[in-house]
């Protein structure tokens, strides 16, 4: 298979690769590039890899003059820029010794060694500077089906590192068929090594559990990942039934992450997953909101639209209902109320605790009211 496309002949590309193969060096495109464009998708990071040491490449890159960055020199990748891009190139790799974790690897000249290695077959793809592919691990056919599958033995890759257990969901719902379904062989072999979840560090679980979420259509992965234990470990009490519901609601193109977080539920969301401070916040404005039973307009009101939005959705999916017909008149009614007193109206005669308290409570029964009552009609 030939690939063609810009990021193939934008001149960095070609300069790197060109002057390690220059040298007498392999050198090739490889994972997540590779993959995406195979099936059209957008094209993030360009990695590369070469059977060239670290330092040889650091050599030859400086020699052309070219910044080189020694980003993670003990795992053998350094990042040559080119006119302001970075492109990170990473000698050949084979695993001496993995504990779950983290992985010692020793260099390799192979390239089926290096693909030998990685999680799964759809990213043990490489392409050389022409476009030319190079697929050492079948991968091409697994990615073209969308079959999500391990290179070699499942449980040995998921043992070399735990967190793949919470990529191969995430690939399954970006990469997946869903005609086609998971893989059997890989999910029991998540199931198997599931107590492995519990020695990755909160941040890397968040991170995936991210990505996964913001997947277009994540359903069906996270609904396996409840039936193999591997959600319940992740979030203990959590439930994805209302996921599918809040997903079909959803408007097009807005796979909201945290919404979604908010349906599953689940104890101590945002410690478990490390959210910020920001985004433990906003999951608890909406969990709130979901065990209310404050109206759309008056959620617009106090939280704005998105919120309001964001709160319906989740109470529609939680209680299997359809979303209100009129939701946008009502959130845009919130939208635009005014409360018609001002802290001025009340003074001198009440000062500080009392004319909050006498301001809160005028502002529910105007808000009661449908935000109808006037000024006169509740200074009266």
């Amino acid at each position: 298979m030939q690939l063609t496309g810009d990021w193939i002949t934008a001149p960095g590309v070609q300069r790197v690769l060109g002057l390690l193969a220059h040298c007498g060096y392999q050198a090739y495109l490889v994972g997540g590039c590779v993959r995406n464009a195979v099936i059209n998708q957008p094209i993030a990071d360009i990695d590369m890899a070469t059977d060239a040491l670290p330092a040889r490449v650091s050599e030859i890159a400086a020699d052309a003059g070219l910044k080189v960055v020694p980003t993670g020199i003990a795992h053998g990748t350094v990042t040559i820029v080119v006119r302001g891009v970075g492109y990170e190139v990473t000698t050949f790799r084979r695993d001496v010794k993995t504990d779950g974790r983290r992985a010692k690897v020793a260099f390799s000249t192979e390239i089926t060694e290096d693909a030998s290695r990685r999680d799964f077959t759809m990213n043990a793809l490489y392409a050389d500077a022409s476009g030319r592919l190079i697929d050492p691990m079948d991968g091409l056919a697994d990615l073209l089906a969308g079959r999500v599958r391990f290179v070699g033995d499942a449980g040995r890759r998921i043992r070399e590192d735990y967190l793949r257990i919470l990529r191969f969901f995430r690939f399954h719902a970006w990469y997946g068929n869903a005609a086609e379904g998971i893989d059997p062989e890989a999910l029991a072999a998540c199931a198997e090594n599931a107590g492995g979840i519990e020695a990755l560090s909160r941040e890397r679980i968040g991170h995936e559990m991210r990505r996964l979420l913001a997947a277009p259509d994540p359903t069906a992965s996270v609904a396996a990942m409840q039936s193999s234990g591997i959600l319940g470990r992740v979030l203990p009490g959590a439930d994805a039934r209302a996921l599918g519901p809040l997903i079909h609601n959803e408007p097009p193109l807005c796979a909201k992450w945290l919404r979604r977080l908010a349906v599953l539920g689940g104890a101590a969301q945002a410690d478990r997953l490390r959210l910020s401070a920001s985004e433990a916040k906003r999951l608890d404005c909406l969990k709130a909101g979901m065990e209310s039973t404050v109206g759309a307009a008056e959620l617009a009101y106090r939280n704005g639209a998105e919120t309001a939005h964001d709160v319906i959705l989740l109470r529609a999916a939680v209680l299997g209902t359809p979303m209100p017909p009129d939701i946008e008149n009502e959130i845009a009614r919130g939208m635009n109320a005014r409360f018609p007193i001002s802290a001025a109206d009340l003074m001198p005669g009440l000062q500080g605790p009392k004319l909050g308290a006498r301001l809160a409570e005028l502002e529910s029964r105007w808000i009661a009211s449908g935000f109808e009552l006037s000024r006169e009609q509740l200074l009266a």
